[in-house]
Order: C-alpha cells, then sequence, then structure tokens
C-alpha cells in the first residue's frame, strides 16, 4: 500500500506573472519538483496536492502544473466559492480536469457566510455529492457551524481538515489546543465523514517524536475509526514546528498504532476516499 501524505502545497515564489494574493507560512517557494524531492527523501509515495488558498485564492493552475508535470505523484484538490453563483458550474468543470479528487471549503480563513443554512455553502456540498467528489472542509475556528453544515448534507462524503481544531502557524502553541477536541469527536457518528489526521505534530509541547500528541490523536482514530483517518503533514503551513520528514517519521516509527493501521492511515484511507493511488513507489 502507498504511501500518500493528505495534505501538502505547493507554489511559486511571488512574481508579477502568478503573484500572491497573501503570504503563507514557509519558504519563498515550494515549487512540485522541490516537493517530489523532498517526498523522495521521506519515503513518501504521493500526496493530495491542495491548491494554496493563502496565496491563489480559487485559482488552482499552478497545482494543475504541478500535477502534468509529475501526474504519478500527486492528486489535486482545489478551493471553490459558495458565494459564486456559477459554483455547481465551477465543481463540474473541476471533476473533469485531470487529477482532480475533490473540492475544498474554508469556512474561517475565506470568510465565508456565517449561517449554516447558506444557500451557497449548502451548494457546494450538494453538487460535489452529486459528482461524487469529496469535499474538504475546514471548520476549525467554526465548529459549531461546520458540524450544523455537515448535518444538512448527509450524502456528502466530508474530509474535515486538520482534526477540525485550530492549529497555529508559528509558535508559541495556544493555552489549550485540543480544548475542542470533544466537539470534533461528535462529528464521529455522521458515516459520511473522515477527518485528518494533519498537521498535528504541530500541537505537541514535546520535541520529536512528539509522544504528547498521542492520547488526543488516538481518541480521534477511536472515534472515528482508522478507515475515516487520513494523515498528512499539512507542509508548508507546520514549517516553523518541524521537518517534512520529522511529520512523516513521528508516525512512521510510534508504538501506539498498529502496523496494520498504519497502512490505512498514512495511505490506504486516502486511496479508497479520493479514489486514487500513485504510480510512484518508494523504496520502504
Amino acid at each position: 500500500m502507498p504511501v500518500i501524505d493528505a495534505q501538502l502545497h505547493c507554489y511559486e515564489r511571488n512574481s508579477p506573472e502568478r503573484p500572491w494574493h497573501a503570504a503563507l507560512t514557509g519558504p519563498e517557494e515550494a515549487t512540485g519538483d522541490q516537493t517530489v524531492a523532498m517526498l523522495d527523501a521521506a519515503r513518501v509515495d504521493g500526496a493530495i496536492l491542495v491548491s494554496a488558498f493563502t496565496m491563489y485564492r480559487y485559482d488552482a493552475s499552478y497545482a494543475v502544473e504541478v500535477q502534468k508535470r509529475h501526474p504519478g505523484r500527486f492528486a489535486l484538490v482545489k478551493p471553490v466559492d459558495p458565494a459564486n453563483p456559477a459554483v455547481a458550474e465551477v465543481i463540474a468543470e473541476w471533476k473533469r480536469t485531470p487529477g482532480a479528487v475533490g473540492v475544498r471549503m474554508l469556512l474561517v480563513r475565506s470568510g465565508l457566510a456565517t449561517d449554516a443554512a447558506d444557500p451557497g455553502l449548502n451548494r457546494v456540498l450538494k453538487e460535489a455529492a452529486r459528482l461524487s467528489l469529496p469535499v474538504n472542509l475546514h471548520i476549525a475556528g467554526r465548529l459549531d457551524q461546520g458540524i450544523e453544515l455537515i448535518a444538512r448534507n448527509p450524502d456528502t462524503r466530508i474530509v474535515v481538515d486538520h482534526l477540525g481544531l485550530v492549529q497555529p502557524h508559528a509558535p508559541p502553541l495556544p493555552a489549550q489546543p485540543w480544548a475542542e477536541l470533544p466537539k470534533v469527536l461528535t462529528l464521529a457518528k455522521a458515516p459520511n465523514v473522515a477527518i485528518k489526521i494533519t498537521g498535528a505534530c504541530t500541537l505537541s509541547r514535546e520535541p520529536f517524536p512528539y509522544d504528547d500528541i498521542w492520547d488526543p490523536v488516538c481518541r480521534i482514530i477511536d472515534a472515528f475509526g482508522i478507515d475515516r483517518c487520513l494523515w498528512g503533514t499539512d507542509w508548508t503551513r507546520a514549517v516553523k514546528f518541524l521537518t517534512h520528514q520529522q511529520g512523516v517519521e513521528a508516525f512512521r516509527i510510534t508504538n501506539r498504532i498498529s502496523a496494520d493501521d498504519k497502512v490505512k492511515l498514512m495511505g490506504g484511507t486516502a486511496t479508497r476516499i479520493y479514489g486514487w493511488a500513485p504510480s510512484h513507489a518508494s523504496s520502504k
């Protein structure tokens, strides 16, 4: 079974040809070629390449270019704008894009409507369900709205971003980074919801291998089941806390998860949910 990072970002340097909207935490560039070299160094076969909203908003053209250059290494997720009256057509066009496996909505980061009944938000989830596209849903900071929105759309495959928790872009950690975990765990009752165990190491107060994350992470895995949990690094956002390789190895070496469950968490679940597997096979 391949090892798949369930979320990372690629981007070019800020330039007049492809200007950034804002700066994302990370290096000045994280190109496709650089990212492939990084995956090779960490013995990771492929990744779900999430177009960087901070830099590019709803324009996924750079991610598409990267996937065309490395089709065996990346599948694509694109942020979509529920305030766009033509968002259903945008999603349908995205479905036809080679390598596209999902769409994304970021409730807080993109300043979307705060009402779970908002027609635009629900239009995205319903159209994605019609097209059998998973929706990556960033609900951290708006858990109550996210929980209600998910309940309104039981036929949509939802993948909750980043444990459903607010994660810092730089030290120090918030005083209680796991405080909203009990609320996140209520989503496990919904069978259409999976959850990304992405960026978890950035919530640690300890050095590598970040042993203090495992009690709360295992609560998530126990609640959702390993078949609804996807590991990932959230690279490059995690750069001020750890290296990409540390984010891989912390999960690879832990004894808190069985070998069989690691196979699912670190690739098997992503393959099943997104219907994609990398054609590259790294040496394990």
